[in-house]
């Protein structure tokens, strides 16, 4: 951020990220709503709800992973930013309302998670998700070559960064988006792809943490 720690810039920026960590937080807060047990059940009953149980913290697990891997990647793309205005702040809102979606199909994947098209809504919404980020990323990089801010040295990190990023959106918009005709033949086998996630994105953060290691030397 090369706006000073008092400026204009700074301190909306500053805002912004207060606003968009609560979303987020909030967000993940309403994931575990769905996880709840009725009172005076019977032995029997109590396996029974502990077992039912299991689609919702699956489907809670989950989201909290994506959400938290959303959040990682929109830190770094507002700590990459000089400042946020116009339409980069437009699509940042957008991609915060979607954020804030997120518990609804999350419910309906763990009530219906045999039905295509409740998967289906699941993936579409991280889908529109991610692409609202790399929307935001590829329009503060327009505007930040426009204004031609930045030394050289902070330029390469941001550009390292830059990438970083790139990549492990667009890996997940690819993982989802292969999964969604798979979705209509298979809703389980959507799902299990979906695990191949793990992996992969465990890779791209060390890949990403060396990156960023490099740069601050």
């Amino acid at each position: 951020m090369n706006a000073s720690e008092d400026g204009p810039d700074a301190r909306n920026l500053a805002r912004l990220i207060a606003l968009s960590d609560g979303i987020f937080a909030i967000a993940m807060t309403l994931l575990v709503l769905d996880i709840h047990v009725t009172g005076d059940l019977d032995t029997a009953g109590f396996h029974r709800m502990l077992h039912e149980l299991l689609p919702h913290i699956g489907a809670y697990a989950l989201s909290f992973a994506i959400l938290a891997g959303f959040w990682r990647d929109h830190r770094r793309i507002l700590q990459l930013a000089h400042r946020v205005e116009g339409l980069s702040l437009r699509l940042e809102l957008a991609g915060l309302g979607a954020i804030a979606l997120l518990p609804f199909p999350t419910t309906l994947l763990s009530e219906y998670a045999s039905r295509p098209l409740a998967v289906a809504l699941y993936a579409a919404t991280v889908i529109v998700i991610d692409l609202l980020q790399l929307a935001v990323l590829h329009t503060l990089r327009r505007e930040r070559r426009m204004s031609g801010a930045g030394a050289y040295g902070v330029a390469e990190a941001r550009s390292s960064g830059d990438r970083d990023i790139v990549t492990d959106l667009t890996v997940t918009v690819a993982v989802f988006g292969a999964t969604v005709p798979i979705v209509f033949a298979s809703p389980r086998a959507a799902l299990w792809t979906w695990l191949a996630l793990i992996p992969i994105k465990f890779a791209l953060g060390r890949r990403a943490h060396a990156h960023r290691r490099r740069d601050a030397h």
